[in-house]
């Protein structure tokens, strides 16, 4: 399709990995802000902040009577809090979001102290086990962090509550990417290249990067309700479970099978209107696009959705695989489709009605 070899040749790779290697613990978004407000400010007409910590960039209606459409993707990401120091200078955390411990031992990580630590997760070492214990992941409860120093500089250096983020780099990996906060961190590159493109709309758009996502969906919901939207989009990842020892009947999506329309998950059911939409839009451009029903885990889209009186919200998802872990893989035309179809959205929002 000529649309995705288009978007594809001008999808830029050094902005996507630049997302992926800024820190955005849920609470401590502020470096990943700045740097939304320096790349989208000259594409926005307005750029407004709350007090929460969401960033609002505004591109405004053609009409004589806009409505406001919110675009929402979240900067935070997974991570942990420092919640102990031993007497030996090794860390105990506390997560922030949904990791699974299987996938921590032996990840490099940094730390956010007085200055930034490369560490280590660390466990018992396997001579050390019972066959019992090599059976079953460490609990994250009896992993530690080893950042090489003696104690002594350690307690200098790192303080209960200093945040930890897991360190890896995005790569491509035959036709994917692959590495650490593809959630939400592809949803917000859609979002920026979406915004970017789009040449004009009858509504007002609002790109809103928001917070806290991870931890409960807390950013979208008070943005959602300074904002008055008339209509809420969430852009993020859904799980892509088309892998071996999963039955195909519980994939939800394909990787490379494009974008996703989200009919539900556990926190949200899209309104059918906007889902008819979004696939009306699609197929008239020939977007690969793939229903999703997600059973568990959720997006912006709930927390807008509740907001005041409440709103008819849609989830656009990019299929991701190895969701919540540092090898989080996206194929890039399902990335391309995804940008194009909220692009077009933009731009056709006027014809949707819920009349």
């Amino acid at each position: 399709m000529v649309y995705k070899q288009m978007v594809v040749a001008s999808m830029s790779l050094e902005l996507l990995r630049t997302l992926c290697a800024l820190p955005a613990p849920p609470g401590q978004e502020e470096t990943f802000r700045q740097f939304m407000i320096e790349h989208l400010s000259p594409y926005a007409d307005e750029v407004r902040t709350d007090a929460l910590g969401n960033v609002f960039f505004f591109r405004k209606g053609k009409s004589s009577s806009p409505r406001t459409i919110m675009l929402a993707a979240h900067m935070d990401e997974i991570s942990f809090l420092v919640r102990h120091i031993s007497k030996e200078g090794f860390l105990y955390v506390q997560p922030l979001g949904g990791f699974d411990p299987r996938v921590l031992d032996a990840q490099r990580v940094w730390v956010h102290g007085r200055q930034r630590l490369l560490g280590v997760f660390g466990t018992k070492p396997t001579h050390f086990t019972s066959p019992e214990e090599r059976t079953k992941a460490v609990p994250l409860e009896d992993m530690f962090i080893d950042v090489g120093l003696p104690a002594e500089s350690v307690t200098e250096l790192v303080g209960i509550g200093d945040a930890v983020t897991l360190e890896r780099e995005l790569v491509e990996m035959g036709h994917c990417y692959t590495g650490k906060t593809l959630d939400d961190r592809i949803g917000i590159y859609v979002m920026i290249e979406a915004f970017k493109r789009f040449a004009e709309s009858q509504d007002t758009i609002v790109a809103a990067a928001t917070v806290q996502e991870e931890v409960g969906v807390r950013g979208a919901h008070a943005a959602a309700f300074g904002i008055e939207p008339d209509i809420g989009i969430a852009i993020d990842i859904t799980i892509a479970a088309d892998i071996p020892g999963i039955e195909e009947r519980n994939w939800c999506v394909r990787l490379g099978g494009g974008t996703a329309i989200k009919i539900m998950d556990a926190r949200s059911i899209s309104d059918r209107r906007l889902v008819q939409f979004f696939r009306t839009l699609a197929s008239e451009s020939a977007i690969t696009h793939q229903m999703e029903i997600l059973p568990r885990g959720g997006t912006d889209a709930a927390g807008m959705q509740l907001a005041r009186n409440g709103i008819p919200v849609c989830t656009i998802s990019i299929p991701c695989r190895y969701a919540h872990s540092v090898v989080e893989s996206v194929h890039r035309d399902d990335v391309a489709a995804s940008i194009e179809l909220v692009r077009i959205f933009c731009e056709q929002s006027h014809r949707f009605t819920t009349t």
